[in-house]
């Protein structure tokens, strides 16, 4: 589901489309911190599809193991990387620093980061900013054109077209990157062509179908969200997604205020990366639908912004009736953390999730229902209102997936790619039983090797290395997940022994298990 990331060779060129971070369980997260497949000096080019991170998070990575080609991307995911990518990067430095005091007092030995702000610097000398809609040479034999996504802002689908030397028909492919649902928020429907040879299509929806909002129906159920947790007597936490998330809300509350329908409660954007996105999408207004009809529509005079670390945990001191909108939309990392640290275990607080949660992440767990989870190194009781609504998502739910890809047709091979399994076997059967046929309908998984000319998939363990990890690990809980859980059991059990004998009693029990399994 992330970690987006094809590489493709030619007798000509080497290249990746996408140089995604991955997100979700450890196991997975681990990932980033390994060697690429590939030798990054020896890749000619990248074509970015958008900013999320999950998408482009490992592109200074890219840069400190020797890649030193062109970075073509539209002008929007310019503007929004060339601050996104120090962020990722100040977090990445500022969570080893965090590792390293605790591995130093156990005595483990120090971990580099997987890249530095000072890469970050660096990669942004790479990048080109591009139009959409343009045939573009990216090296000989190679073009490729950029179709506006509709996802988030800049984000595009990317068609590009490799001359074969036996034919006067070039290969066709398109990259979906994400695609954005109709109808929605800022930005346009998604565009495309159609006749390829190969669609590599994202599934993160497929198997689920949202029921169709209008703006006025979205902006109803959240004000009933918002109204309830502020009547509730705690404050509102919603961990947002710094880019697209962050400002539709921001533009559905100051509606809802200027309005009457929810009371003009204090907003504050704990963020430094949405506050930077917001500006970004102010300069972009024009290029967007509602926001260039209202430029200053997120101009709200109860929204705060929040750029240092002090004026974060100053928030902290408010026990009710304020928004608190922070990053990460995963809960797995940034400001919300703190936050949910403070507030988790009140009754009187509300976590409202708006977004998709990884398998094996904070969110992810909190939505599962758990009742305790480790924050910061504490065990912290989830005594909190947890809320989720599903009317901001960024992606094309299963219906509007199969409808773009069949207005793609024909298509010789359709690869379908970054979603969990359960999704991938949704839409791979909805796709067949349009009439499309089974055998050409391709699920790789990570590190799986498709030969374009032959029309082959080889496994991985076959092909040109052994998978970096297996695909079960990738969608499920780990064993981290496992031992935080099994420790959180631990302690529960011994504080509520009655006394210190009967805590010692404990102790001696569990100490006593691993010889008697």
């Amino acid at each position: 589901m992330t970690g987006s990331c094809y590489w493709l060779t030619t007798p000509v060129a080497s290249f990746i489309v996408d140089c995604g971070m991955f997100q979700g369980n450890k196991t997975l997260q681990a990932l980033n911190y390994e060697p690429f497949p590939f030798d990054a000096s020896k890749i000619d080019f990248v074509l970015q599809t958008h900013a999320h991170i999950d998408h482009a998070g490992l592109l200074q990575k890219l840069y400190k193991a020797g890649f030193r080609g062109p970075v073509h991307m539209t002008a929007g995911t310019h503007d929004l990387l060339s601050f996104m990518l120090a962020d990722s990067a100040f977090i990445q430095e500022m969570e080893t620093e965090q590792l390293n005091r605790r591995n130093a007092r156990r005595g483990r030995p120090e971990v580099t980061p997987a890249y530095t702000r000072d890469d970050a610097a660096d990669c942004l000398k790479l990048f080109r900013a591009e139009e959409y809609e343009r045939w573009l040479e990216a090296a000989p034999a190679i073009r490729f054109h950029m179709w506006n996504a509709g996802h988030i802002l800049g984000s595009a689908s990317i068609e590009v077209e490799i001359a074969q030397p036996e034919s006067d028909k070039p290969l066709r492919l398109l990259f979906y990157g994400d695609i954005g649902p109709d109808h929605k928020l800022f930005h346009p429907d998604p565009e495309a062509s159609s006749s390829f040879d190969y669609v590599i299509s994202e599934s993160t929806y497929g198997g689920r179908t949202r029921s169709r909002r209008t703006e006025e129906q979205r902006r109803e159920i959240l004000a009933h969200e918002v109204c309830a947790a502020l009547q509730a007597g705690g404050n509102l936490l919603i961990p947002s997604f710094a880019v697209k998330r962050t400002q539709e809300l921001l533009a559905d509350i100051t509606i809802l205020q200027e309005s009457g329908v929810i009371n003009h409660a204090p907003i504050f954007l704990d963020s430094p990366l949405a506050i930077r996105a917001t500006e970004v999408f102010e300069r972009h207004a024009h290029e967007l639908e509602h926001l260039s009809r209202r430029p200053h529509l997120i101009d709200n005079p109860n929204i705060r912004f929040t750029e240092t670390v002090d004026e974060s945990k100053a928030i902290n001191r408010i026990r009710g009736e304020a928004i608190i909108l922070a990053a990460s939309g995963m809960c797995d990392a940034g400001c919300i953390r703190h936050h949910l640290h403070q507030h988790l275990w009140r009754p009187d607080s509300t976590v409202l999730l708006v977004g998709y949660q990884a398998p094996g992440t904070l969110g992810h767990l909190i939505t599962d229902g758990v009742e305790k989870v480790t924050i910061q190194g504490d065990p912290i009781k989830v005594r909190a209102r947890i809320r989720e609504i599903d009317v901001y998502s960024g992606h094309a739910d299963h219906g509007e997936l199969v409808d773009w890809i069949k207005e793609r047709m024909p298509i010789h091979r359709l690869i379908l790619t970054h979603g969990d399994p359960e999704a991938r076997v949704a839409l791979r059967e909805a796709m067949v039983a349009t009439g499309f046929p089974a055998d050409h309908v391709v699920e790789p998984e990570i590190d799986d090797v498709f030969d374009l000319v032959s029309g082959q998939l080889e496994p991985a363990e076959k092909s040109l290395r052994a998978r970096r990890v297996e695909p079960a690990v990738i969608s499920h809980l780990d064993w981290h997940n496992d031992t935080a859980e099994f420790l959180l059991d631990i302690r529960e059990e011994i504080d509520q022994a009655a006394d210190e004998r009967s805590k010692q009693v404990v102790i001696r029990r569990l100490r006593r298990a691993p010889e008697e399994s």
